[in-house]
């Protein structure tokens, strides 16, 4: 479970990516080539700007570029996943080799790739691996022993029947405290369970049969591992039941519940919670927030409801879930066949070096990501960043001062917050070392095992001590950026600032419509609809006159009616009130970056550049970020559970609220890329 879960990112669905650039040396010729900013030659002119802007942008790229068979989703930001790969995987080749000058960074990041790279010994060794941990399982006497056999489980990364972590406490965000939240599904959400259309009810069936094959690779009987696959499938189920929707999780107030232990204890008496935390290891507390206790109380249920054996069976399946992927080639293909091609719609299992590649950025991404700055970033990159950033929120305290429809209390309340705003550009100020972590190369799953120790160890660690606003949920190199609302910090990592959303070679107008168009997405957050429930310093408080908290929500409601009026995919709707905090970042951002762009030209002389002016350029660049092809499959998932809208919309939606567009392009009123009524927060 994540430890900032209100944290709102610019992107959702990509792989983080951690690149480790050491000594070596690559020619160009080695990587796929960087894409550029804007690019004209990816318009499709046969249709009008005016009629449907994202395919008049992206036509020509759509056309020439369908999915690869090894991904379920194909975007312009993908070629810079790729490029980076390419180059991740002859540097991480060479780190893995054994010698006296590694760093540390480079000894574990190259002997975790190492270890993750022997296929041979995963098909060797088999189910090995996790053989003691089932026989643990199995070994269970009765309902006494669950809560230490959990706290091993939660510490090795097993996600089951909830999650534990630290904190920022809501009331006082400089204090870390601990935090228990739902947890423990195989399936996407709770509603996969819970549905009962012809879609999920396909998808729960191929859920079903899915575990019942994993099973059967662990050794048991057909009918057996049948009828293990259907305890499974009503356990969940009842998590799923107590479970919070994920539009009612956007409201912080729904996941705040300070709670002692005792009142922990109380919610679920069938499960000791004191034993648990014992086991953890954790330190010490009196109070921790409890997310949401009707699932605490679903949870105690289903403890005392369930027999012993079908506990240790829904166990076991999490053990071979989460470890499928790093077994033998038929669990690895079990896996993939149902997450990948059912789920999602990915045709071919990704190569073993990206897989692996991956692995090493989600459990050491500071000790690659550390050196990946020191080649590919540095100071004077950060320095430009910041004088972006700067300009950015510049803008953002000038249309706060000009609205309307805001009352002078509270915009003295909404200056303070964007003035208190951290700004943490490419890398943390201070890098994990990961001491006392053990990493062999010749044993890729114990290696993991101790990374996710560790990493448990540490979050746990921080319970009842500071927070540190400094401190980063992703790694330097992933190409996304987000905004914690309780630290009130924008984060953009150094991966994200590369063509084509920063590009060196490209004019103002370019860079704006990209990168810019991203700082004002995550300034926005800030004022966002649960973002906008947090004060200057991060705790949760209410700093809205009546009469402003009214205002907004009759203009957020704008976006909910317009953005729920669009296809996902099919017959199936954008989830508005899902959506509605991206919504509302998509489209102030876009205004700000407009506003600052025009403020940094101001003076100067309006050049155009391949036929197109500042303005113009402006609305391709952006646009040309969301340019992609995307399965059938994965666009239903993602309608399900992803707060941003799909790219199409994150286009035009923004596009036809903006008088600034319709005037770059010449727009009557009337044209599809106009709406009557727009729709405006920011």
């Amino acid at each position: 479970m994540h430890r900032d879960r209100l944290l709102s990112s610019w992107l959702a669905g990509l792989t983080p990516l951690a690149l480790l650039i050491g000594a070596i040396a690559l020619q160009a010729a080695d990587r796929p080539e960087a894409p550029r900013g804007f690019d004209p030659k990816l318009l499709d002119t046969d249709v009008a700007p005016c009629d449907d802007f994202y395919q008049y942008a992206c036509g020509g790229w759509i056309a020439a570029n369908p999915i690869p068979a090894e991904r379920s989703r194909w975007t312009r930001v993908s070629l810079l996943q790729e490029r980076n790969l390419a180059i991740l995987r002859s540097v991480l080749e060479d780190a893995g080799k054994p010698g006296a000058g590694r760093s540390r960074a480079a000894r574990l990041s190259g002997d975790l790739y190492a270890a993750c790279m022997d296929e041979e010994a995963a098909e060797r060794k088999g189910t090995d691996p996790i053989r003691g941990e089932l026989d643990t399982i199995a070994a269970l006497p009765d309902k006494s022993a669950l809560p230490s056999l959990v706290a091993r489980l939660h510490r090795v990364d097993v996600g089951t029947f909830f999650g534990f972590t630290s904190d920022e406490d809501f009331e006082d965000s400089t204090r870390m405290i601990a935090d228990v939240d739902q947890s423990g599904l195989g399936l996407p959400d709770r509603d996969y369970y819970l549905k009962d259309d012809e879609r999920s009810r396909q998808i729960r069936d191929a859920y079903l049969a899915h575990v019942t094959r994993t099973f059967a690779l662990l050794g048991r009987a057909p009918e057996e591992a049948a009828a293990a696959a259907r305890t499974v499938i009503g356990v969940e189920t009842d998590l799923a039941r107590s479970s919070l929707d994920v539009v009612k999780r956007r409201d912080p107030a729904n996941i705040f519940h300070k709670m002692t232990l005792a009142e922990l204890q109380a919610l679920s008496p069938a499960f000791d919670w004191t034993a648990y935390l014992k086991a953890t290891e954790a330190p010490a507390f009196e109070r921790l927030n409890v997310a949401v206790p009707d699932f605490v109380k679903g949870f105690g249920a289903l403890i005392e409801t369930r027999s012993v054996d079908e506990l240790k069976t829904y166990l076991a399946w999490h053990i071979a879930r989460d470890a499928s992927p790093r077994l033998s080639s038929a669990f690895v293909n079990e896996s993939f066949d149902f997450y990948g091609k059912t789920l999602q719609g990915t045709q071919e299992l990704r190569p073993r070096w990206k897989r692996c590649v991956d692995v090493v950025d989600g459990a050491l991404g500071e000790a690659s990501g550390r050196l990946f700055v020191e080649e590919a970033f540095g100071a004077e990159g950060k320095q430009r960043m910041l004088r972006m950033v700067d300009a950015l929120e510049g803008t953002l305290a000038r249309d706060i001062d000009s609205l309307p429809w805001m009352t002078e209390t509270t915009r003295k309340q909404a200056r303070r917050k964007l003035e208190a705003i951290a700004n943490n550009i490419g890398y943390p100020d201070e890098w994990k070392e990961y001491e006392g972590m053990q990493v062999s190369g010749g044993d890729f799953v114990g290696s993991l095992s101790s990374a996710a120790a560790w990493d448990f160890a540490w979050r746990v660690g921080k319970i009842g001590t500071p927070a540190d606003r400094r401190e980063w949920s992703m790694s330097p190199p992933t190409v996304n950026a987000y905004y914690s609302p309780q630290g009130n910090t924008i984060n953009f990592p150094a991966g994200i600032l590369q063509p084509p959303l920063f590009d060196q070679t490209m004019d103002e107008a370019t860079n704006f419509g990209g990168i810019g168009s991203v700082i004002g997405h995550e300034l926005t957050h800030g004022f966002d609809d649960s973002g906008r429930k947090f004060g200057p310093t991060g705790n949760l408080e209410d700093w809205w006159t009546e009469t402003d908290a009214r205002a907004f929500e009759e203009r957020a409601a704008c976006f909910v009616d317009q953005y729920g009026a669009y296809p996902a995919v099919g017959d199936v709707l954008l989830n508005g009130r899902l959506t509605l905090g991206e919504n509302v970042a998509d489209n102030g951002g876009m205004r700000i970056a407009l506003s600052a762009l025009e403020a940094t030209l101001a003076g100067g002389e309006a050049r155009s550049k391949d036929g197109f002016t500042p303005r113009q350029r402006f609305f391709l660049a952006n646009a040309q970020l969301w340019c992609r092809n995307q399965t059938e499959e994965l666009s239903r998932m993602l309608a399900n559970v992803d707060p941003h809208s799909p790219g199409p919309w994150r286009v035009n939606g923004v596009l036809a609220n903006m008088p600034e567009f319709a005037e770059a392009f010449a727009c009557r009123p009337g044209s599809a890329m106009v709406r009557a009524n727009p729709c405006r927060v920011w």
